[in-house]
């Protein structure tokens, strides 16, 4: 085998480990069963479920069936015990499919399809990840996968501490980075 195929093998091997064990230091779960809480379809409804349960918001993850950045997140980052750890005690957790046609209301008591809701809260990419606080208003948007478990625990940190009041995301991650530069 010429050397330029053996690196290219070698690589696709290496590839190939790293998407069969994606986290091989950290206990993984079935996002759907794990992350996800099953969807009533009523959003208000599970925002005065969630301030019961002493939840800081509600976080919604807009997707769709293909999505490369979807599939990312499921297999490496909302599949790891700690992240759903994290995120249960501190969100109630939904995923809503930007094409589907199982029907919702919103915080509001309006009536629509996963489709037309996602159109009327401008879902322009998968995934989406977008936190409403328990009064129904969007707190934070976060566009695209986050590759890196941490980045994902610093943004529900950053919703869950209020800290998006105040600050945009990317100066809450620069201040954190610092501090454990420092």
């Amino acid at each position: 085998m010429r050397p330029a195929c053996m690196k290219l093998a070698k690589t696709l091997l290496v590839a190939l480990a790293f998407t069969a064990f994606p986290a091989w230091s950290a206990e993984t779960r079935d996002p759907d069963e794990h992350f996800f809480a099953l969807n009533t379809g009523d959003f208000k409804a599970e925002a005065a479920d969630a301030r019961r349960a002493g939840k800081k918001a509600i976080m919604v993850m807009f997707e769709q069936d293909g999505c490369p950045g979807c599939f990312y997140m499921r297999h490496n980052v909302l599949n790891r015990v700690d992240v759903q750890k994290f995120y249960d005690q501190n969100f109630a957790n939904f995923s809503l499919n930007i094409y589907g046609s199982i029907p919702i209301r919103d915080f509001a008591g309006r009536n629509f399809t996963e489709k037309s809701f996602s159109k009327s809260v401008d879902i322009i990419g998968t995934p989406t990840f977008l936190f409403y606080d328990l009064d129904g208003k969007e707190a934070m948007r976060f566009v695209g996968p986050l590759k890196e478990v941490s980045d994902f625990m610093l943004l529900g940190q950053f919703v869950a501490s209020g800290a998006y009041k105040t600050s945009q995301f990317a100066e809450y991650k620069q201040q954190r980075t610092k501090k454990k530069g420092s």
